[in-house]
């Protein structure tokens, strides 16, 4: 795997992790500003925008990014430049008609959701407030979205994942800000009211973020790739044809991006119907903004690390595709599903084992029997999101987007086959259970698909993956004993504070005995070459 593919894996994984904790801090005095009855109405208000937001941008950034790369392999920038104008003037168009159709038939969106006229006091008309102040979001998201494909298009991750921190930092400031004005300034303290500029957070954050991007825009703009002369004769490609072939690539790129909030789509619509028919009425609240808004969250914090290698492997895949690098192409698919693993899956082992003190944390001890039952089931689908995102990115890599896109399919078919009865069923399990078998089924798919088309044998990655599951089931073990002698001291369910202890502790503990059996069988070695030991104290090597 090549430097380059490994530092823009790096600088876009630090920024998407910097982005995923700051959206999971502010989520604290969030919750405590306005409760569960207020995540919930956020959610519901929420859920439409993400899936008018991957309309809009009709996978464009990804394409882009896709395109760029192939014509940069190419030697041809000029066409690169071309692109780039075209679909700034898309992006724009598409927004504007997504923001108007979710406005307009907000009503319609937050009466399905609902699944009734009112639900613990929040109304159709709450909902509809909410939509509209997030939908304004869709004027500004898709331009900047498009910027950062064009950079990570050049490879350059620098501006995307600067502008993820700033864009976080903007949107977190404004939403606490206003939420804590509305609800302890101002007279009255209107829930509803704090929410929709909750929402609206998105857009003023999306501000922050598109104007980091035309700053780095501004100064790169001559010495970016798309900038120099072309190597060779310009590709007699008219904007027809220049769209045509980007929505080719960008029509898969819409239903992948689409993937985590359909999931989430189907449970905003499915969940409190299910639980009512089911007769959990009283525990519909609890059980919803927990699962459906809250937890997932904090389970997309180990995903991150899938989301910064998926959009540093796209352009990578097509350029060793494109190229006919075949033997590249297998070597970097074979490293990062075995850094994935070996990064992911003792992440998600670590937050089941500490589910109690995790949710604690986050979103403090009211229902917290609840939320760690919870989360515990739920850590592991992390995996399982980190995994897809990376088969998907492959896949659309080496132009097989058809698959990628069947892949999804199969697994939305799961989801909807199977959630309502495993809601009536096991409640808040079951819509994991059921988001769980959908993108196993995916996964199955995917899998079997690089196998025949990119040649890639999975034989090392299993003998691999087990060896990782037992470095992690021992880590588990030594956290699980790690939290029972520190429960005979402190008491994480006393309070946040003490929450912070055993966590910390716990986690530190955690990741010291997983590096250092990883260390001692040479897995280090293996998975990040033998550089990475000048970093491990007392390590006597020549390099």
């Amino acid at each position: 795997m090549s430097n380059k593919f490994l530092r823009g894996t790096f600088v876009l994984t630090l920024g998407t992790y910097i982005s995923r904790i700051l959206g999971m801090i502010y989520i604290i005095p969030f919750t405590a500003l306005v409760g569960l009855n207020g995540n919930l109405l956020y959610q519901t208000g929420y859920a439409q925008y993400t899936i008018f937001l991957s309309i809009a941008t009709a996978g464009f950034p990804a394409a882009v990014s896709k395109y760029v790369s192939k014509y940069n392999a190419l030697g041809d920038y000029e066409t690169s430049r071309r692109m780039f104008k075209a679909g700034l003037r898309v992006m724009l168009l598409t927004g504007i008609l997504a923001f108007l159709v979710l406005f307009f038939l907000a009503p319609y969106f937050a009466k399905g959701a609902l699944s009734t006229d009112q639900l613990n006091g929040i109304t159709v008309e709450d909902v509809t407030f909410v939509i509209r102040m997030v939908s304004t979001a869709l004027l500004v998201v898709p331009i900047m979205s498009l910027m950062r494909g064009f950079f990570q298009g050049h490879q350059s991750m620098g501006p995307t994942a600067i502008s993820q921190v700033i864009e976080q930092l903007v949107r977190i400031a404004f939403l606490l800000g206003a939420t804590y004005y509305i609800l302890k300034i101002m007279d009255g303290g209107n829930l509803v009211l704090a929410v929709g500029y909750a929402t609206l957070a998105a857009t003023v954050g999306a501000i922050g973020g598109l104007i980091v991007l035309m700053v780095y825009w501004l100064r790169r703009k001559n010495s970016l790739l798309a900038m120099k002369e072309n190597e060779i004769p310009a590709h007699e490609v008219s904007i027809k044809s220049i769209f045509k072939e980007v929505l080719r690539y960008a029509a898969p790129f819409v239903f992948i991006g689409l993937a985590i909030p359909i999931y989430q789509l189907i449970d905003t619509y499915t969940f409190i119907g299910a639980m009512r028919a089911a007769g959990y009425k009283e525990i519909i609240t609890d059980h919803y903004a927990i699962t459906v808004s809250m937890l997932p969250k904090l389970i997309m914090i180990p995903v991150s690390l899938a989301t910064a290698f998926g959009l540093t492997l796209i352009p990578s895949v097509t350029e060793a595709f494109t190229t006919k690098n075949y033997e590249g192409l297998r070597r970097q698919i074979d490293q990062t599903l075995q850094i994935i693993m070996f990064l992911v899956l003792p992440a998600v082992i670590g937050l089941s084992v500490l589910a109690g003190p995790a949710y604690s944390v986050f979103f403090g001890v009211k229902s917290l029997e609840l939320g760690k039952d919870i989360l515990m089931w739920y850590a592991p689908v992390a995996l399982l999101f980190s995994l897809f995102t990376v088969n998907a990115a492959v896949l659309q890599g080496m132009n097989k987007q058809k698959l990628a896109v069947i892949s999804l399919v199969l697994g939305i078919l799961v989801k909807l086959a199977l959630n309502i009865p495993l809601i009536q069923m096991f409640q808040s399990v079951g819509s994991i259970a059921a988001t769980a078998l959908g993108y196993l089924v995916s996964l199955i798919y995917g899998f079997a698909m690089i196998k025949r088309h990119a040649n890639y044998s999975y034989g090392v990655l299993i003998k691999r993956t087990f060896l990782i599951i037992a470095f992690g089931i021992f880590m588990g073990l030594t956290v699980s004993v790690t939290q029972s002698i520190l429960d005979i001291f402190i008491t994480y369910s006393d309070g946040r504070t003490q929450s912070v202890t055993v966590l910390a502790i716990s986690v530190i503990v955690g990741v010291a005995v997983y590096l250092y059996v990883a260390y001692r069988s040479h897995l280090l070695e293996k998975l990040f070459g033998s550089r990475i030991l000048k970093f491990i104290p007392g390590r006597r090597r020549e390099y």
